[in-house]
């Protein structure tokens, strides 16, 4: 075991020495930011928006129509027969259940069409980002995007490639 332990500190130190001979160059990006400048987000973001306001419409009529049920169930409480009374409550427990779960399967429908649209745009942007650190000789690029969280702290004589990015895309 102390045998394996001094060959790896060993190795070590020849892979440290190969990088310290090596000129490092680092460079940073916010890839949200280089996403939200592509114009191809507002058309995600339009579809996005259509699909939820369907759902939402959906969810709006299944709401009034739950509670309409439930108001008669109220005003005719007192002379329902026991029989009526537990069909009513099925049937109101059954449509509850209905708005629940559409609203489960709703919300996870729009975040997979959100990866599904968002997919070719996130691998155009990485194409670019790979092509310009290629370009520009990046030994590596850190993603500083508040969702990523990739690195904590950016020494200022990082690079932030955003810029040139957005030329390689042709954006502004």
């Amino acid at each position: 075991m102390i045998r394996k332990f001094i060959i790896g500190l060993f190795s070590l130190s020849i892979l440290l020495n190969l990088n310290a001979q090596k000129t490092l160059k680092i460079g940073h990006i916010d890839s949200q930011a280089l996403l939200m400048s592509m114009p191809e987000m507002d058309s995600v973001q339009q579809k996005l928006k259509k699909l939820a306001q369907e759902y939402d419409s959906t969810l709006e009529e299944l709401q009034v129509e739950l509670n309409k049920k439930f108001e008669k169930y109220q005003k005719e409480y007192s002379t329902m027969t026991d029989l009526l009374k537990a069909t009513r409550e099925a049937e109101l427990n059954e449509l509850n259940e209905r708005l629940q779960n559409f609203k489960i399967q709703a919300e996870k429908d729009l975040a997979n069409k959100q990866i599904e649209l968002l997919r070719p745009i996130q691998e155009k942007a990485k194409k670019a980002i790979e092509e310009v650190a290629k370009e520009n000789g990046f030994t590596y690029i850190f993603d500083m995007s508040p969702n990523v969280g990739a690195i904590i702290y950016a020494a200022p004589e990082t690079e932030n490639i955003l810029p040139l990015v957005k030329k390689k895309l042709g954006l502004k």
